[in-house]
């Protein structure tokens, strides 16, 4: 018991630079405490006391905001960062390593009993106020935009944005990813075709800054096969003009 409390709290240090102490952690993070109690109320409801099970998770979100159905299932390493709003229905699945943040509701499209709500495989981020509805399933390592609204299946490693949700070019996203990385900064689940002059200037910032490394890649192969360059570099060294200069003179 004490190891998976242990696994929860590294979990929010991992995905969470604002956390400090263990302490403070364990004592004022509401999606540490939904998840906790969450498990309490599934135990509750898998021994058939329903009744029981419901009333700990109304507690549950009294005090956290967060509402999570006791039949609901929650992996290992889920984090749910703020978490105020979150919803996830009684037939949700979200598996290990996912992260929800608040205002994410995993619901239903139906009033039939069943598999209503919709599976989160692993790894899976939802954006802040991201619907996802229905008995959909979001592959492994899927991205879901803020405020995206989800109503069908997405593939894993795909990103979804905008309402109705829409998948993002994968190669184009990853390829974006890779440049973001480089420069410290990850927009994830963003869309370049938002009406956001912002996210205009950041996306461009970042397509320009991974067309200019091609760039130099293609220079300094050129410059080792024809023998110019003085020393010999990788194919991960950066270089900068005034460096590439000094190599031709």
């Amino acid at each position: 018991m004490f190891a998976r409390l242990r696994e929860d709290i590294r979990v929010v240090f991992d995905r969470d630079p604002a956390a400090r102490t263990f302490f403070e952690v364990l004592t004022t993070y509401p999606g540490l405490h939904a998840i906790l109690w969450h498990r309490l109320s599934h135990a509750l409801w898998n021994l058939g006391l329903k009744w029981l099970a419901r009333l700990s998770s109304h507690l549950a979100r009294w005090f956290t905001g967060i509402e999570i159905h006791p039949g609901a299932r929650i992996g290992r390493r889920v984090f749910i960062d703020h978490g105020m709003g979150v919803v996830i229905g009684e037939t949700a699945e979200v598996g290990d390593d996912c992260t929800l943040y608040h205002g994410v509701t995993l619901g239903g499209t139906s009033w039939k009993k069943g598999k209503r709500h919709p599976t989160l495989e692993r790894g899976v981020i939802v954006g802040a106020g991201a619907k996802i509805l229905g008995p959909i399933t979001l592959g492994e390592g899927a991205k879901v935009g803020s405020n995206a609204v989800v109503v069908k299946d997405v593939p894993a490693g795909a990103t979804a944005v905008g309402i109705p949700a829409r998948i993002l070019d994968a190669e184009q996203d990853r390829a974006r990813e890779q440049a973001a990385n480089k420069l410290g900064f990850s927009a994830y689940a963003v869309s370049s075709d938002m009406n956001d002059p912002m996210v205009k200037a950041i996306h461009g910032l970042i397509d320009h800054s991974a067309h200019t490394d091609q760039r130099l890649d293609w220079i300094v192969a050129e410059l080792r096969r024809l023998g110019g360059a003085r020393e010999v570099l990788r194919p991960d060294d950066h270089i900068d003009a005034d460096s590439l200069n000094k190599m031709v003179d």
